[in-house]
């Protein structure tokens, strides 16, 4: 994984330099990040966690640097409620963490001057994970804090921009991201209860306008 990622930002840092002038086109999008989750259990309890969804507003920014070609740049943050699943512990609230997950893709455009120009890209993600805030359910079993390793992984995409005029679009997107954390559940004592191990793995839908610079 980590040869293919460096791989990939070899390939996306290249075409930036090779760039020429092109159009800008940014876009505001309403996104679904929902998350394909799975996780280790806590201790030998059987129970593991699971992330809910989440609905954002979100920015982006594609440079053609050819004509078929562009580089994405998203932005955007998102909440999410954590619980517990299965096991001896299934039900319980386990909080809620922001993840802002800025993700780079490299995309090729197979209709960039028609009416329907649909896309597909592969990029990279860095998933950054914040303002934690712990449960009661968790405080009651000594859990103070849980510390979120930040995530680097690949992203999938396709998507389609529809002309609306000469400059404006509408969008429909969808990336899959690779996104993957190791969670100490720490004590008040500084000690570490457990570690969980969360795939999170989002697909993240997409819907907005766009205006072509």
């Amino acid at each position: 994984m980590k040869k293919a990622l460096v791989s990939l930002l070899l390939v996306l840092f290249g075409a930036v330099a090779f760039a020429g002038e092109g159009d800008i086109l940014v876009r505001a999008r309403l996104i679904n990040v929902s998350p394909n989750d799975d996780s280790s259990e806590i201790l030998t309890t059987g129970t593991g966690v699971t992330v809910d969804d989440a609905f954002v507003p979100e920015f982006d920014v594609t440079y053609m640097f050819r004509k078929n070609w562009g580089l994405e740049i998203i932005a955007a943050t998102s909440e999410h409620e954590i619980t517990t699943e299965n096991g001896a512990l299934a039900g319980a609230d386990a909080g809620d963490v922001w993840v802002l997950p800025p993700t780079l893709t490299l995309q090729y455009h197979f209709g960039p001057d028609t009416a329907t120009d649909v896309y597909i890209g592969l990029g990279v993600n860095y998933s950054l994970f914040y303002n934690y805030d712990v449960s009661a359910d968790l405080e009651a079993l000594g859990v103070s804090d849980i510390d979120f390793d930040n995530s680097f992984g690949l992203a999938a995409n396709i998507g389609a921009d529809f002309k609306i005029s000469e400059k404006w679009v509408f969008n429909l997107d969808l990336k899959y991201i690779d996104m993957a954390t190791d969670a100490d559940l720490e004590l008040a004592d500084g000690g570490v209860l457990d570690t969980l191990e969360v795939d999170i793995d989002p697909f993240v839908f997409g819907v907005g306008v766009g205006y072509r610079f």
